[in-house]
């Protein structure tokens, strides 16, 4: 017998089923200690976060719903527990509705052009304007300025007769305007302000979702015969349909919360006529000292804002 045919009669050495069972099993344990080891890390880094997100936000949010329920004072020690009654005062009390509404008609007064304005602006910044980086800059420059910033500027430029805005009319033959002042006029000027000072974010995101936008479909609406316009109502249009359902839902939860221009331009006046509801609340809470009642008002609010946004919400998620 050669050797040849010693080595092709040999039997081949394979590894048990036990072995292979022990390695693998060896190998799970590794890989879960692997993920338990990971967890613990990932815990660390998120604790901090987790531990200023419960003391800054959920412990305030359940201190502030439970003390809608009691007659809470800012002037006294102690309180006592009154179940409803501040949510059936807050649903009888007419400034709670007037501040409402004023809330609802500066949200209609300033949603719709921050949309049409920013989406207006970023076609412009998209199509080649020379200079982009002047226009992107102009147009994104007075979202970074503060609150109380934008308020002193529109002050000045409202002044009556020696702002700049009644100068110019002066120079036309008009007169003079109550920009802050007219009860009919105030809101229309602060949702002016509001739209110059926060319009570069949705213009920023329009134009994220605009560079976005495959250069293809362009290239086939061409060929197509399709020219600009027909481009546009085409191609860009219906692309961008996503990112407006976006900004609509955050240009609208933003403009519900307005507080800090109006507080600062007008002090909810003249004759309360831009009193926001959040103004209202605070009003409540800090002038008048009850912060039980304030407390029932701003979650009356919470309350409507969610089932707005989920009314909003449902019809974008079924067509996902």
């Amino acid at each position: 017998m050669t050797a040849s045919s010693t080595s092709l009669s040999a039997p081949v050495a394979r590894p048990s089923r036990r072995a292979a069972a022990t390695r693998t099993a060896g190998n799970a344990r590794s890989a879960r200690t692997s993920l338990r080891a990971r967890d613990r890390s990932g815990y660390l880094f998120v604790a901090p976060f987790a531990a200023a997100t419960g003391l800054f936000l959920l412990w305030p949010t359940i201190y502030g719903l439970w003390m809608s329920f009691t007659d809470q004072s800012l002037t006294a020690t102690g309180s006592s527990f009154i179940g409803f009654d501040n949510y059936v005062e807050a649903f009888s009390d007419p400034q709670v509705w007037t501040t409402l509404w004023h809330t609802v008609w500066f949200t209609v007064l300033s949603t719709v052009p921050l949309i049409v304005v920013a989406l207006v602006m970023a076609l412009l910044v998209h199509t080649g304007l020379p200079g982009q980086w002047v226009w992107r800059m102009s147009f994104f420059a007075p979202f970074l300025l503060t609150s109380a910033v934008v308020s002193s500027l529109a002050s000045w430029l409202f002044q009556p007769e020696i702002g700049l805005l009644d100068v110019w009319l002066a120079k036309l033959g008009l007169g003079p305007v109550g920009w802050l002042t007219d009860e009919n006029v105030a809101m229309f000027s602060i949702a002016l302000v509001t739209v110059w000072w926060t319009v570069g974010f949705n213009f920023l995101l329009y134009l994220a979702a605009l560079q976005g936008i495959p250069h293809q479909q362009y290239e086939a609406a061409t060929i197509d015969g399709a020219g600009g316009w027909r481009r546009l109502f085409s191609v860009t249009l219906p692309q961008l349909k996503a990112i407006t359902g976006v900004i609509v839902v955050l240009q609208l939860l933003a403009s519900l919360k307005v507080f800090d221009q109006i507080y600062l331009l007008t002090a909810g006046g003249p004759n309360g006529s831009t009193r926001p509801i959040l103004e209202y609340v605070y009003d409540t809470g800090f002038t008048n000292y009850r912060l039980g009642y304030a407390s029932a008002i701003s979650y009356v609010f919470f309350a409507l804002i969610l089932v707005f946004t989920l009314v909003r919400l449902l019809p974008t998620k079924k067509e996902a």
